[in-house]
């Protein structure tokens, strides 16, 4: 997700999201040292997405103050 997309979500919108992504996150994580991942990208791509949603969520929340 872009981060144009996720500036139009709200609050709990983006809390949500962050919970969600950190829960993939940690069970990408742990598949990967059992087992190699098909597509290790993939653990890359969720670091990124959670880094956009706090951008956004930091945004807000300073928009909000």
């Amino acid at each position: 997700m872009k981060y144009k997309e996720t500036k139009d979500l709200s609050i709990e919108e983006l809390d949500n999201r962050i919970a969600e992504a950190k829960r993939d996150l940690a069970k990408l994580k742990f598949d990967h040292q059992v087992a190699p991942l098909e597509n290790p990208l993939q653990i890359r791509e969720l670091r990124r997405d959670i880094a956009r949603y706090l951008t956004a969520l930091n945004a807000k929340l300073a928009q909000a103050n």
